[in-house]
């Protein structure tokens, strides 16, 4: 587990600090966004990439200054555009 700042938006990697996954998102939501990440990281789908990031908070608008209902549209219009099918 990737250390955290003490205010809780950031993670701590080789002393480098990154954006941290919206902790308001589901455990089961997350883990579909986090598959949706992994899975457009191999093919290298920039596009999908950058919905799943934006969906798990760590891209984009950041998630401390956005309203619980604006970060739960956030994850869940994000999950509806993976969730389509590829062609």
């Amino acid at each position: 587990m990737p250390e955290h700042t003490p205010d809780g938006r950031y993670i701590i990697v080789d002393g480098r600090r990154w954006r941290a996954t919206d902790p308001e998102i589901p455990d089961d939501v997350r883990d579909r966004l986090q598959k949706h990440l992994m899975a457009a990281r191999r093919v290298q789908d920039r596009g999908r990439t950058q919905t799943a990031k934006v969906a798990l908070g760590e891209r984009g608008e950041p998630w401390w200054e956005q309203t619980s209902a604006q970060r739960r549209a956030r994850w869940e219009s994000g999950l509806a555009e993976l969730d389509q099918p590829t062609g």
